[in-house]
């Protein structure tokens, strides 16, 4: 069957049927806030109609039928239902990459299609690029209803609090506007229980439950497209727990070998062909105007919104400062661990952390039924 819906909603479903315990095992064609077709496919999990969701965003030249992706869907399809997707530029979804900018709304609408089949309860897990991503998609439904809250008060004559995050001087805020950078899961690891984060103690911040008035002035700017239309846009995308897993913290990040390889990769001719033919990604061409906001930034927007933060300590690709730098913008919302033995996103992350991951979430509450 077929449908068109405007938005970010679904264009045009295949499905295998719907039976009387809610919705079965589906491919869809969704469409992003800017129109972009975003192929998606649904696991209905074990769980109850309503049950919580797991919406898997890949990493950079992933896609959801990529056998490392397809791996760790059908792992968490043992515990909960499971929405996967190609991000723009990947797989069979339209358009071109652009390295974790436009990507939240493609994200955005793969939460909004897990909604409308019934859950009541989303849980986003990213690897790598799609760590970014969903750390980017949950701070900017944040600093929405910070903002929305913040203009109420104003309309109310009451003035705003200035407690939590800092206004941001100059439209900026710390990690802001430092480039693109993303990585290709390839690294292998082995799993062992999470050690203790060997970081300093983060200074005081937003504790879960605790939403920290922001003053309308504090609104960074200038926003880029898209986040401009996750900003804008209404609560059906919103997320209740996020999992970030071997996720950059700033962009333009150059400093090991893989993070050089993939900039030539994005950033030059030649390379964007090779990603083409050798990785079937199709990346835009040319430099943000303006740069997103980078997930330093948008951290602090999280709470209360669970956050767990995971990351390898061998991972290739990105150091263990990106992590932490995220917990410490995070505050004391923030959970990390950090895995001994464990390389980079989706490869590295075996059934035994994946199962942990989800342990997790049903301590923390995503797992909760609706």
């Amino acid at each position: 069957m077929s449908a068109t819906t405007a938005g970010s909603g679904p264009v045009g479903p295949v499905t295998e049927g719907a039976g009387a315990h809610g919705p079965r095992r589906a491919r869809a064609s969704l469409r992003a806030a800017d129109g972009v077709r975003i192929d998606a496919a649904y696991e209905p999990g074990p769980g109850p109609v309503g049950g919580p969701v797991v919406v898997l965003a890949h990493g950079f030249t992933g896609d959801l039928d990529r056998p490392h992706v397809r791996r760790a869907a059908h792992a968490l399809a043992r515990h909960a239902a499971v929405v996967t997707f190609s991000f723009r530029g990947h797989g069979r979804s339209g358009g071109r990459s652009t390295v974790g900018d436009s990507e939240v709304l493609d994200l955005a609408a793969a939460v909004t299609w897990a909604r409308s089949l019934g859950h009541s309860r989303v849980i986003t897990l990213g690897f790598s690029m799609g760590g970014s991503v969903v750390l980017r998609h949950a701070g900017l439904h944040g600093l929405a209803r910070l903002r929305a809250g913040a203009t109420a008060e104003t309309a109310r004559g009451t003035a705003p609090g200035t407690a939590g995050p800092a206004p941001l001087a100059g439209g900026t805020a710390p990690g802001t506007n430092e480039g693109r950078t993303e990585a290709r899961g390839g690294a292998q690891g082995a799993e062992t229980a999470p050690e203790a984060p060997a970081v300093p103690q983060a200074p005081p911040g937003p504790g879960p439950g605790l939403v920290p008035p922001v003053a309308p002035a504090a609104l960074p700017a200038p926003l880029s497209e898209a986040d401009r239309l996750v900003f804008a846009g209404g609560r059906a995308d919103r997320t209740d727990l996020v999992i970030a897993v071997s996720s950059p913290a700033r962009w333009y990040y150059r400093g090991t070998a893989p993070m050089r390889r993939l900039h030539w990769l994005v950033t030059r001719r030649l390379g964007r062909t090779v990603g083409r033919l050798g990785f079937r990604t199709r990346i835009r061409p040319g430099d943000w105007d303006p740069v997103p906001l980078s997930p330093t930034a948008l951290a602090p927007y999280i709470a209360p919104v669970p956050l767990l933060l995971v990351h390898g300590d061998r991972d290739p690709y990105f150091p263990l400062d990106h992590p932490r730098a995220l917990q410490r913008a995070a505050g004391t919302h923030g959970e990390l661990w950090i895995e001994r033995g464990m390389g980079h996103a989706e490869n590295a992350t075996d059934e035994a952390l994946l199962g942990r991951l989800w342990r997790w979430a049903e301590r923390t509450g995503g797992g909760a039924g609706a």
